[in-house]
């Protein structure tokens, strides 16, 4: 049984929806070659709900594909948008993205609506979204007056944010005057809708700068609220306050705050109702006050919180459920507690849902006079209303086609013909919004072709799954079938599956299953095949793991890991330690399948893991490593020193001081140095930098400083056996400022913009300024003009730009640091240049030479210098096909090629023309900014070349004489083809050639029928087109004519006769009777003229029958007795030339058939220092049959 799969295809009626569903999804899988006729697709457009920035210019994406490409157009609110009549729009060539320059003038909202974009060709058109396209908004506060708030210690607050309406909304958030967060808690935090909520207020709330802040993402501005203040007044105070006036049972009778029970300050009452949609983020918010703090709960009432999509946020005052579905619709509640009770809230969730597809239409491809299907579902709450489209048209209004038919959400085709391709909307709607999908039917006739590439090599561990990808395309449906091997054995269903997308699975690969396979997709147009490799490689196995260890401290231990691997596959062992790497130290050694720790301290305890990988496969083993305390044994500690300690600071002058310190303890081991590491607290406080080192006899160092450094220093010790700690930090001191020593680097000057000069630098660090007040001046100077040095002094930034420059023009630059103190010294002057310009002029004097059919020489007259108005890049040839008299027709969709030519050429070279074709070019200059003008289009031809092969050769109709040849004419004839030439020879059963016929056929025929040829006759042709320049490639096809029957049979019938079998049983005993008397003679012995010769050989050489009577010469008596060898044929004097039989061992190494046996002696042929014989005939590996062996004796 052959593994295949088959499209069940067949016509079925239009109720019989579920088979014909079956078949459009098994279809849909095909993906379409781009170089095949097909209907346009959407593959890339804004979203439907575009929000832009009014500062920059609005791109609205619309990219398709098709064959042939597709054109563009567009709709806004409804209506035709005439692009050509607006010149602020523009389209992107050979795409429908739209760009709208409201940079330079007009307002963003002039082009609010709604857009979509249509893309079309030949064979349908397919639309995008609906997408509303809104420019973002960023509001002001409105001005209000707000009263200082004040309350008493315990009393609840809820500050109003009320930030002002956005496109997007805002992010909202609290801070200070100092632009710091104001801390939340479970007291304080902030709602959903940016209010701050104070459950209850103490006296550290007090304070002047509550203010809210509204961030809008989309335009990145930040907008504030008035501060609000608040001041929360303690009992003492109040009391202070109000003592004069109170008597004193009044006085004593305002107590602090009393404790209460939890209330809600949000949502209020005890219910309240929560629609959301599905797949968005359900968020629900209580917010309670009381003293003390109230803790809140959340439960669902009629069932359980999702585990993996519940989460709790703003100290459990928010509950979130992400990816929310219908099944969350119910009620929730919320509790509130303190010491004092418990309140609770609940909230009716009901989960709407706009439309979400169950199933999405999908391409359809399909040949002539076969059936399909499109589908459209999608689901909703409320349900959603499904609608069709036919190339963007309502289908109640499109065009009628007899082979469609509507069943809701349906659409049943049967019979398609080429003129039913389309390209189909489904749009299903509710309330909520809507989904918009695109799908075509494509009907072609395309013999199949295979899409994964030839000779891909698969590795696979023995044991596990192997998948051999067959990628395919064919109209019908091709039917995929997988081979193994050279001789093609099908592969079996019970052993291996084939997926529908002509993937090859073998479940447990197996090293039998190493092998070329050959994947073969047929339908009725034509086949195609593709070969694959298997390799079955061995895994990877430990075969000894590391095992558990308990060592002590200090002492060295050894973890062993041997891997066996395919020896095709590199390895790589890593080990790690608790699952990560090992620790960067000098004691962990790793010596190819060994881990060896030396000195092993506590920290080395744990799991250490051995990872052994290859290409394709992984394995690993672990081992622990327990670390127990020494045997304590009399023994001198040897260790890193002690840090060094009492650190002074002495002779502090403006760049340098005198550091002192006392070492620390050596440990048994003597220092050799000591580090000295700085700290500048001002610029980079906690980084520490080397400053120095010094013998380690010493004690004090003498330290230079820099200005404006607040300057700290630290000391470590250093051993033979490591680098001490630090030592404590030495007080900080402060140098003086001093002008800076350097200037910035990396001066440059370029121009962003025609009129501008950008000059940029590279800014000192803060170490590097020498003092406060860190500023740059900027000058700069026109070369070769009569101006002066113009300047001005920035901050402390990285980039001035100088305006209102003429256009590329070289400018002198140099920038100068200074600070409080004084300037830098004189900075160095560098080159710059102001903004460039699109060039001005065309090259000129453009000339065009035909080399020949496929190659052409432009050359050109240089643009000068000041027209470019930029750095010169090239020049650019823009060049394509044209019709005779279409070179002033709207180029916008023909297909143009770009070649560019680097610096200041004047010509070059177009290679890749088609011949025997007229086209039109021209020549733009190009600088840093873009291109210039286009020369006038120049127009020429290229000659004629030889054609491509035909496209097509088919043999058909044979006889016993005659074969009929059909072909199509090549798919590129490159000229006006003059004639085809037929040349064919005979192949006999031994694959020899036969003579070689010519044959001339006049260029309008596609049909030839050779006769007299003969039966039973393999031909060979070989068949290709000629035009004046030249004969073409050709292809080449072999047919057999057909077999006379009567005389095969006649040969059939002869060979089964029985006085055939006996004639065969005669030759066969006369064969062995002359083998008898051959071996008698041998034995008996006998005298012939060359017995001297062979004796004195001691290797006597068979003679072989005599050419005059047939009979067998005599044979000598020797030691060992020969086997029977083929000979040479002796002269018919039956005499023996010297050198004819005086050979060696050399003589018989050199031959053709000559070798040694195991034990040394020779075997072979004898054939002298004559030359081989040729061969008479080919010998066959076939077995002879009875037919044959007639045919011989004949």
């Amino acid at each position: 049984m052959q593994l295949k799969i088959m499209p069940k295809k067949k016509r079925l009626p239009a109720g019989r929806v579920a088979l014909i569903l079956f078949l459009c999804q098994m279809i849909s899988a095909l993906e379409v070659p781009l170089d095949l006729v097909q209907p346009p697709t959407i593959t890339q457009q804004s979203p439907k709900d575009y929000i832009i920035d009014p500062r920059e210019n609005i791109v609205i994406q619309c990219e398709a594909k098709g064959k042939p490409p597709p054109s563009f157009s567009w709709t806004r609110n409804g209506t035709h948008f005439d692009i050509d009549k607006d010149p602020l729009v523009t389209m992107k060539p050979g795409s429908g993205t739209l760009t709208i320059n409201i940079m330079s003038e007009g307002k963003a909202e002039t082009y609010e609506g709604v857009y979509q974009c249509t893309a079309r060709n030949e064979r349908g058109a397919a639309i995008s979204n609906n997408i509303v396209v809104r420019p973002s908004r960023s509001p002001l506060w409105t001005k209000e007056k707000l009263e200082p708030i004040t309350l008493r210690n315990g009393q609840s607050l809820v500050l109003p944010c009320r930030p002002p309406l956005g496109l997007p909304p805002p992010i909202i958030f609290w801070m200070d005057n100092s632009f710091q967060r104001l801390p939340q808690s479970e007291r304080v935090s902030q709602g959903l809708n940016g209010d701050l909520y104070f459950s209850n207020v103490l006296p550290e709330d007090t304070r002047e700068d509550y203010i809210c802040y509204a961030r809008f993402n989309h335009t990145q501005t930040i907008q504030q609220k008035q501060p609000i203040s608040v001041k929360v007044i303690s009992v003492d105070e109040l009391n202070d306050t109000i003592a004069a006036n109170l008597s004193d049972t009044e006085f004593y009778s305002a107590k602090p705050n009393r404790e209460r029970p939890p209330t809600f300050l949000t949502p209020e009452g005890n219910t309240s109702n929560k629609e959301e949609l599905r797949g968005n983020v359900l968020s629900l918010e209580c917010i309670a006050e009381g003293l003390p703090t109230p803790v809140i709960y959340w439960i669902k009432e009629d069932g359980t919180l999702p585990t993996n999509r519940t989460f709790y946020r703003n100290f459990k005052k928010t509950l979130q459920i992400i990816q929310v579905s219908e099944a969350d619709s119910g009620n929730y509640q919320c509790i509130a507690k303190n010491a004092l009770g418990a309140i609770h809230h609940t909230i009716s969730v009901t989960v709407k849902a706009a439309p979400y597809w169950i199933l999405a239409p999908q391409n359809l491809v399909l040949s002539p006079g076969e059936d399909g299907s499109l589908i459209c579902r999608a689901n909703g709450n409320p349900k959603p209303r499904i609608s069709w489209l036919s190339n963007g048209v309502p289908i109640e209004i499109a065009p009628d086609d007899p082979s469609r038919k509507i069943d809701g959400d349906t659409i049943i085709f049967s019979n398609v013909q080429e003129r039913s391709s389309a390209v189909y909307q489904c749009n299903a709607s509710n309330e909520y919004g809507y989904l918009l999908a695109n799908a075509f039917v494509n009907v072609l006739a395309e013999p199949p072709r295979i899409l994964t590439s030839a000779n891909t090599l698969y590795q696979v561990i023995a044991n596990r799954p192997a998948l051999l990808d067959c990628a395919f395309f064919g109209s019908p449906l091709p039917t995929i079938e997988w081979f193994k091997g050279a001789k093609g054995s099908a592969l079996r269903d019970d052993i291996y599956v084939l997926h529908e997308n002509g993937t090859l699975e073998i479940p447990v690969a197996q090293k039998d299953s190493t092998g070329t396979y050959t994947c073969v997709a047929r339908n009725k147009l034509g086949m195609a095949k593709n070969e694959v490799h298997l390799e079955i490689k061995d895994p990877t196995r430990i075969i000894k793991q590391p095992e558990y260890a308990v060592v002590q401290r200090g002492s060295t231990v050894s973890f062993e890991c041997k891997v066996k691997h395919d020896h095709t596959l590199t390895l790589t062992i890593t080990w790690l330690k608790d699952n990560g790497e090992l620790p960067s130290d000098g004691r962990f050694t790793v010596d190819k399948d060994h881990l060896e720790v030396a000195d092993v301290r506590d920290s080395d305890g744990g799991a250490y893991t051995c990872v052994a990988n290859t290409t394709l496969d992984m394995v690993s083993a672990s081992a622990v490593l327990s670390v127990v305390a020494p045997t304590p044994t009399p023994a001198p500690i040897y260790d890193v020193p002690n840090p060094p300690f009492d650190l002074e600071l002495t002779d502090q002058l403006d760049k340098s001081v005198q550091l002192s310190w006392t070492p620390g303890d050596d440990n048994n081991s003597p220092i050799t140095k000591f580090i000295i590491e700085y700290e500048d607290a001002m610029h980079e406080a906690g980084l520490w930098h080397h400053q120095t080192e010094v013998s380690g006899m010493q004690t004090t160092a003498q330290l230079k400083l820099s200005p404006y450094v607040n300057y700290s220093f630290r000391v470590m010790a250093v051993n033979s056996l490591g680098r001490s700690l630090p030592s404590e930090p030495s007080e900080q001191y402060l140098t003086k400022a001093a002008e800076p020593d350097t200037n910035p680097t990396a001066v440059e000057g370029l121009g962003s913009e025609p009129d501008n000069l950008v000059i940029t630098w590279k800014p000192l660090n803060g170490f590097e300024s020498n003092g406060p007040g860190l500023q740059y001046k900027v000058s700069w100077l026109q070369k070769d003009g009569d101006d002066e040095w113009a300047s001005v002094v920035v901050a402390n930034v990285s980039k001035y730009i100088v305006s209102g420059t003429p256009t590329f023009v070289p400018y002198l630059i140099k920038v100068q640091a200074l600070n409080d103190v004084g300037f830098a010294p004189e900075p160095a002057v560098v080159m710059g240049h102001s903004g460039e310009d699109l060039p001005m002029v065309a090259p000129g004097n453009v000339r065009v030479n035909v080399v020949n059919s496929t190659l052409a020489e432009v050359h050109w007259d240089p643009v000068p210098l000041k027209s470019i108005r930029g750095h010169l890049q090239g020049y650019r040839i823009y060049y394509w096909k044209a019709q005779e008299g279409s070179l002033k027709r709207n180029r916008r969709h023909i297909e143009k090629k770009i070649l560019t030519f680097q610096g200041n050429k004047t010509h070059g070279m177009l290679p890749g023309l088609e011949p025997f074709s007229h086209y039109a070019l021209n020549v733009r200059v190009v600088n840093g900014k873009g291109e210039g003008p286009a020369s006038p289009d120049r127009v020429f031809n290229t000659p004629e070349g030889v054609p491509s092969a035909p496209s097509s050769l088919k043999i058909i109709n044979p006889t016993l004489d005659s074969l009929t040849l059909e072909w199509d004419p090549p798919s590129r004839p490159n000229g006006i083809l003059t004639e085809y030439t037929l040349k064919y020879q005979p192949i006999n059963s031994t694959h020899e050639l036969g003579p070689l016929v010519d044959l001339k056929i006049p260029a309008n025929k596609t049909r030839w029928t050779l006769k007299n040829l003969n039966f039973s006759t393999r031909y060979k042709f070989y068949f290709y087109a000629q035009t004046a320049a030249g004969s073409g490639s050709q292809i080449t096809e072999e047919a057999v004519t057909t077999v006379d029957e009567a005389m095969a049979s006649r040969q059939v019938d002869i060979a089964t006769q029985g006085w055939f079998i006996g004639l065969m049983c005669a030759v066969a005993l006369l064969i062995l009777i002359l083998l008898i008397v051959c071996f008698i003679r041998r034995n008996k012995g006998g005298k012939y003229p060359v017995k001297e010769k062979e004796d004195a050989h001691a290797d006597p050489e068979i003679q072989p029958m005599k050419e005059d009577d047939g009979t067998f010469g005599e044979y000598s008596d020797a030691e060992d007795h020969k086997p029977l060898k083929k000979g040479s044929r002796t002269p018919s004097d039956r005499t023996v030339k010297k050198e004819d039989s005086d050979d060696s061992l050399v003589d018989y190494g050199e031959g053709v058939n000559g070798q040694f046996n195991e034990d040394g002696s020779f075997i072979g042929q004898y054939s002298g220092k004559k030359e081989k014989e040729p061969a008479e005939g080919n010998e066959s590996s076939e077995a002879p049959s009875p037919v044959n062996a007639m045919n011989s004796f004949v």
